[in-house]
Parts: C-alpha cells; sequence; structure tokens
C-alpha cells in the first residue's frame, strides 16, 4: 500500500508541473496591459507616449525594421547619432539600471533629435524583429516610397511638441 501511495502523490505533481509549465508559457509578453507597464516606467521617461501613440510607435518601428530604417539598442543610435542620423528615437521606460539610458535624452538634445518613450522594452524589442528586448531606436528619416511615412511625421510632430525646459 505504501509504493501505491508514492505513485499516487507522484502522479498529480507531475501533473501539475505540466499545467504550470503551459500556463506559463501561455503568457505573453504582451499579456501586462498598458496601465501595468506604466507602473514600472523609470523616473526620466518624459514625454512618456500615451496608449495610442504607443501603438503608432511600435507600428513604426515594424514598419521601419522591415525596410532597414533603423538602429537598434544603445551602442547603435549613439553611434548613428554621432554619424549624423537623423529621425526619431524611442526609449523604453521600464531600462534598469536607468544609467544605461539617462545619457540618451541629453545627447539626442544636442543633436536636435525628437524622442519619446514607451513603457515596455519587450514590446519595443518584438516591434523591432528582435527576440531579444530593446533599449531604444532610432527609426531614421525615411527616403521616399516609405510605408509608414504619415506616421512618421504625426509622431514626429508629437515628439516635437514636448519642451525639455517647460
Amino acid at each position: 500500500m505504501g509504493d501505491n501511495d508514492d505513485a499516487a502523490t507522484t502522479t498529480p505533481s507531475a501533473s501539475d508541473s505540466k499545467r504550470r509549465k503551459s500556463s506559463s508559457s501561455s503568457l505573453a509578453p504582451s499579456s501586462k496591459t498598458y496601465e501595468e507597464r506604466v507602473e514600472a516606467v523609470n523616473v526620466i521617461s518624459k514625454p512618456l507616449a500615451s496608449k495610442k501613440s504607443t501603438k503608432k510607435l511600435h507600428k513604426l518601428v515594424k514598419k521601419a525594421s522591415s525596410v532597414k530604417h533603423i538602429r537598434r539598442g544603445v551602442k547603435e543610435v549613439v553611434k548613428g547619432v554621432r554619424k549624423g542620423d537623423s529621425g526619431l528615437a524611442v526609449l523604453a521606460g521600464d531600462i534598469y539600471p536607468i544609467d544605461v539610458l539617462s545619457h540618451l535624452p541629453i545627447l539626442l538634445e544636442e543633436h536636435n533629435i525628437p524622442y519619446l518613450f514607451v513603457p515596455s522594452k519587450q514590446d519595443l524589442g518584438a516591434a523591432a524583429n528582435t527576440k531579444r528586448p530593446t533599449s531604444c531606436v532610432l527609426v531614421r528619416t525615411p527616403k521616399k516610397d516609405f510605408d509608414g511615412q504619415e506616421i512618421f511625421d504625426t509622431m514626429m510632430k508629437e515628439a516635437k511638441e514636448y519642451n525639455p525646459t517647460a
């Protein structure tokens, strides 16, 4: 009878672990709502894009990455800015430690490149067609015949409205 009890107790735990694995794997990174992601945002994340603007920015990043009008990551963005690339910078607001990203807004302001923060590095990485979370993306000023030109123009206008000295 002791052997049967052991078998009975191990079987449910094995099925429980299968259930746990399936439930955790079914949770996608985008399962959090916009409001939940905003709670995890850093202090320096201003201007933070609204929910609607965040969706537009992710759409813009996805279109720009498909035609190679993009720079991903801190090193590439800094290199692009120093080489003279212009466009719209999209920064993730949930970066920790904050020192990784804290120099970028100043650098972008010195080069007159508008920027916006989005709440999630996971969503930004997914929009940039990478498997890894991405802390920042520079959408370079597109040439003619760019699919997302209208979105680019509206996001540039919204980013330029922010006055960091106010």
